[in-house]
């Protein structure tokens, strides 16, 4: 009779292990199984990764090929995307790689709008610029033919208009910011949380200005009135400009709104009022204040 109870609890303990070896294998086959779905979906998007980033380098060159092949920042751009590209075919396909490539391929969508739309401008600006001095060159010729009085006018009409013709610049203002590692900017008015001063600033609209490349000089001067970021200097005829960031940016005669990043260090950043100054050449062109705690 002992011996029946034994083997019949033997067998119940059988029974019981087969049933949890069966779900183990059903729950390790269905594992298995989600693991290569996954694989699949990874390999499917670092695929449809791969067509955007060729898709992108067809459109830059075709703009650098169509008259545009002087434009470096077109030229870096496409080399970028090539460097990307490579770098995603590479890789093995996982989720944060995925992830950081759909980040990257949205900011080049971004800069890629812009780059164009500056390039187009480029093209007209030229165009614009190429009929001027042809009818400059005509009204040369007949301002010569006119008497000495005319000529004095002229000159007179030409000081006026280059009074007129000045940058300025409105709108400007300056705060402390953090910069995340995923390009995010915070804004901050704590020192000790800040790691760069930003300026911004609007380029007003202005119909008798001179469209091209405009090099701003951005200073920013801490509460003990030192000169923040590259501290580099400048010389012009008469004045020495220390500066702390430079912005090279094309005008073309409508308003423009400009953004600057100007480095820090601990050293500088101290609780108190910062000055930030705009300068376009040796003229100061706009000026604020901000207070840092």
């Amino acid at each position: 009779m002992e011996t029946e109870n034994k083997n019949s609890k033997l067998r119940w303990l059988i029974g019981i292990l087969a049933i949890l070896l069966i779900a183990l294998t059903v729950f390790t086959i269905k594992l298995y199984f989600d693991s290569q779905e996954n694989a699949t979906n990874l390999e499917i998007q670092k695929m449809d990764i791969e067509e955007e980033l060729e898709e992108l380098l067809v459109n830059y060159n075709l703009a650098i090929e169509e008259n545009r092949s002087k434009d470096n920042e077109l030229i870096e751009a496409r080399d970028r995307i090539e460097q990307l590209l490579d770098s995603v075919k590479g890789a093995q396909a996982n989720l944060d790689l995925i992830r950081r490539y759909r980040i990257e391929i949205g900011q080049l969508k971004t800069e890629k709008n812009a780059l164009f739309k500056r390039a187009d401008s480029l093209q007209n600006v030229a165009e614009i610029l190429r009929t001027e001095r042809d009818s400059t060159t005509v009204a040369l010729d007949e301002t010569v033919k006119k008497v000495d009085s005319i000529s004095l006018q002229n000159e007179a009409l030409a000081q006026v208009v280059a009074i007129g013709s000045a940058l300025k610049v409105s709108r400007l203002k300056g705060e402390g910011v953090i910069v995340r590692n995923s390009g995010k900017i915070v804004e901050t008015d704590r020192t000790r949380r800040a790691d760069k001063v930003r300026a911004c600033f609007t380029l007003n609209a202005n119909e008798i200005a001179e469209s091209g490349d405009k090099l701003l000089f951005i200073q920013v001067i801490n509460p003990e009135n030192n000169v923040l970021g590259e501290k580099s200097v400048v010389n012009f005829e008469d004045k020495i400009l220390t500066y702390s960031a430079t912005s090279n940016v094309f005008y073309d005669k409508e308003e423009l709104d400009v953004c600057v990043l100007v480095n820090t260090t601990e050293e500088d950043l101290v609780p108190g009022t910062y000055y930030i100054n705009v300068f376009d050449g040796p003229r100061l062109v706009a000026n604020s204040s901000i207070d840092l705690r």
